[in-house]
């Protein structure tokens, strides 16, 4: 069976409306699709996280503990995921790949979140799919895809449907060194992405039918990253 991971963003899982009921929806999609392919899951930690990060970073808490409260935001969001997902999933998130490798042999759908200081979680799910031996990466952000520029802040920004490993590099630029980064991707996974030629599918989570066609390989809305 094929194996698929999906980086869900703490913004697409908690955006602050309906959450219960976007959360019963999402692990009901998660669980059907899990009938047809491995699924490995990381969550992010979304607005939550960040909160946390910068009214730390305002109390002057140095940036490898804020990494640490943002890391903690991940995991809750992937035990609240476990619970939606009832029994289908391991109830705490892996903390390495190894574990979460042993972790699909018992379960249907492996989750995972924030492992350690100065790694995103767009990392983590780059790691984890090479790790693996994934056959792609799903990408479940709160924009439907990559664009030419941050469509907040630039309306006439184009979205790319197809866009290469390479050029992924580019957009993304060098890295952060600042927890809590706010990007459509991380560029370390990124990197990672194009030297492992690992295709990444850039979905609006909140889309569950563009979310469950790219899980499943099938043409979606979005952008795919690929050669």
């Amino acid at each position: 069976m094929e194996k698929v991971v999906v980086s869900l963003g703490g913004s697409v899982l908690v955006p602050g409306e309906e959450d219960a009921r976007f959360l019963r929806d999402l692990a009901g999609l998660l669980r059907a699709v899990s009938r047809h392919v491995r699924l490995f899951a990381v969550t992010g930690g979304g607005r939550v996280a960040r909160y946390y990060i910068e009214t730390g970073r305002e109390l002057g808490v140095p940036e490898r503990r804020l990494d640490e409260l943002g890391i903690g935001i991940t995991r809750m969001n992937a035990r609240l995921l476990g619970a939606a997902l009832k029994g289908r999933a391991n109830r705490e998130p892996a903390t390495s790949y190894a574990g979460a490798a042993r972790l699909a042999r018992r379960h249907a759908i492996v989750l995972m979140a924030g492992t350690r200081p100065g790694h995103t979680t767009d990392r983590v799910s780059a790691s984890l799919a090479r790790f693996v031996g994934a056959g792609r990466i799903v990408n479940a952000t709160s924009v439907d895809g990559v664009y030419t520029a941050d469509p907040r802040d630039h309306p006439d920004a184009r979205r790319l449907d197809r866009i290469t490993f390479e050029e992924l590099v580019r957009l993304t630029g060098e890295g952060h060194k600042a927890a809590g980064p706010n990007v459509v991707f991380d560029p370390v996974a990124a990197r990672i992405l194009a030297r492992d030629r690992i295709p990444l599918s850039v979905v609006r989570g909140r889309d569950l039918e563009a979310l469950e066609a790219a899980i499943l390989g099938r043409p979606f809305p979005g952008t795919l990253v690929s050669d």
